[in-house]
């Protein structure tokens, strides 16, 4: 079960006020998080970048563990958006699961930068904020899950009942690896070549024959 949201409190109470400011907050704030680090950006630094002084920051969020929280939630929302665009009931699980892994690895290269924000800078939330943000995760590898158990029921793919999660977790690695290790893996493949290799690495063991 998902954990419930943390709640950022705002003195201001127009829900839609809230949500557009803090779409601009989260969106200086990712810029400057990558370019300095969590711990070198000032709030005041996020209220100029956002166009705001310093006074109208606070309206909308209490520290600077509250825009941590809220950059690590919109991340994680535009990945699993990104993944979820290729779930189509009119798919062959070993189909889906192939379409699936090409948007997956499509966006973890487009966020690269703000998925390794992510693992650097989590361990900076509060314990609360950390335990959503790690289900967050869990829930963003359970739908290669659900792909691989539809594999197995319309027979597409061939894997046990209690190696499903493991492989789930094996598929967000390879998304993981091309954002950790482009250093390297980037001087020999295009991320089309990268992708159709793990691919075929990965339905050769599970796809039925």
């Amino acid at each position: 079960m998902t954990e419930m949201r943390k709640s950022i409190p705002s003195l201001v109470k127009d829900p839609k006020l809230v949500e557009k400011r803090r779409e601009q907050i989260i969106e200086a704030a990712v810029q400057l998080f990558i370019s300095k680090g969590f711990h070198k950006t000032t709030t005041r630094e996020i209220a100029r970048e956002s166009g705001f002084s310093i006074g109208t920051l606070y309206e909308y969020i209490e520290s600077k563990e509250d825009v941590l929280y809220l950059v690590c939630d919109a991340i994680h929302s535009e990945m699993e958006k990104g993944i979820r665009s290729s779930i189509d009931a009119s798919l062959s699980g070993a189909e889906m699961l192939k379409r699936a892994i090409l948007d997956y690895l499509k966006v973890m290269d487009q966020m690269d930068e703000k998925v390794l924000l992510i693992y650097q800078e989590t361990k900076s939330l509060t314990p609360e904020a950390k335990k959503y943000v790690l289900q967050k995760e869990e829930e963003i590898t359970e739908i290669f899950a659900d792909i691989l158990r539809r594999g197995i029921e319309d027979g597409s793919l061939s894997l046990e009942e209690k190696s499903v999660n493991l492989m789930a977790h094996n598929i967000i690695v390879l998304g993981e690896m091309w954002t950790f290790r482009r250093w390297a893996l980037r001087k020999h493949y295009t991320l089309e070549e990268y992708t159709e290799m793990q691919t075929s690495l990965l339905l050769r063991e599970l796809q039925t024959t």
